[in-house]
């Protein structure tokens, strides 16, 4: 290479690492934007978590932001000593952990046959499972069709109804078309290998980011819905968290928290409401730093075919 030609390629690489630098408005209005919608989620849930260990003077007197003002932990006492909201709390794990594995195989058995071209139909049961996506009978007919199974007032009303999804099954159906080739398959037949030993030693070792994925969508799907326990559960011991704590925001006044009379309620209805917020989220929050990677996976299944 003679010294014109490395003098060029020197000048390439400066012009190069120059431009990775530069910043330009654009991308500083975007990184605004970015921030203010960040902080519109963190700043209130900072608010929530410093009231939650604040003093009911400090909390009654609207002086508490973003920082703890006369820290205790009184109302978390009062929560723990609580025999609703904690056997609440251990119901309410139950029922996301039936959730999740029970759903993490109806979408199997769903999805790696319609992933494979073998299934005669396969394209119409796949415009079926996206029709029922965009429409539903109500929730009327749903109250209906539960009450003639007689799953109201059971817990398996928050488990079966909703354990097997469309769009996870969809999503799923899509990474083994792209990840799993059809070669792979018919070299394990002619070893003699059926369809049950090729789902189990084959399919699902080569699929543990996408069920990482899916089991994650289940679990904080499950633990964030309310609505279903609010319409077919009345017996307060079936009903979760979520729906305790949904009645305990939108109730006000001295009514609005209600706690046992085993536990020592020191603490005012604010504080008491901006810790049990707190309590029925500690568990997604102790979960989602560690899986949240499969978020970002999840949602880009699918969007680069390569």
């Amino acid at each position: 290479m003679s010294k014109r030609e490395r003098h060029h390629d020197l000048d390439e690489r400066d012009s190069g690492f120059h431009g990775v630098g530069k910043i330009k408005i654009s991308d500083i209005v975007i990184m605004t934007i970015l921030t203010v919608l960040s902080l519109t989620c963190i700043v209130p849930f900072i608010h929530i978590a410093s009231k939650s260990v604040s003093s009911n003077t400090a909390v009654l007197s609207k002086t508490v932001y973003l920082l703890p003002k006369g820290f205790n932990f009184e109302a978390y006492q009062s929560i723990f000593q609580d025999g609703q909201l904690t056997h609440s709390m251990l119901y309410s794990i139950l029922v996301t952990v039936l959730f999740t594995l029970l759903g993490l195989i109806l979408t199997t058995c769903a999805a790696y046959p319609l992933s494979r071209k073998r299934l005669k139909g396969r394209s119409v049961i796949a415009l079926l499972l996206l029709f029922s996506m965009y429409f539903t009978a109500g929730i009327i007919p749903e109250y209906l069709l539960m009450k003639d199974l007689g799953l109201l007032n059971k817990m398996w009303v928050l488990i079966l109804p909703l354990a097997f999804s469309p769009y996870n099954t969809l999503i799923m159906k899509s990474f083994l078309q792209a990840n799993i080739p059809d070669s792979l398959e018919e070299s394990a037949f002619i070893d003699g290998a059926s369809n049950i030993q090729i789902l189990l030693k084959i399919v699902l070792p080569l699929s543990k980011s996408i069920m990482a994925t899916l089991a994650l969508f289940f679990a904080v799907g499950r633990w964030n819905a309310y609505a279903d326990a609010k319409y077919f559960i009345t017996t307060k011991a079936l009903q979760p968290i979520q729906l305790l704590l949904s009645n305990m925001i939108l109730n006000s006044g001295a009514d609005s928290v209600s706690l046992s009379e085993a536990a020592d309620v020191v603490s005012t209805p604010e504080v008491l409401q901006a810790a049990a917020v707190m309590f029925a989220t500690l568990p997604i929050l102790c979960i989602y730093p560690f899986v949240q990677k499969y978020f970002v996976k999840g949602v880009m299944i699918g969007a680069v075919k390569g």
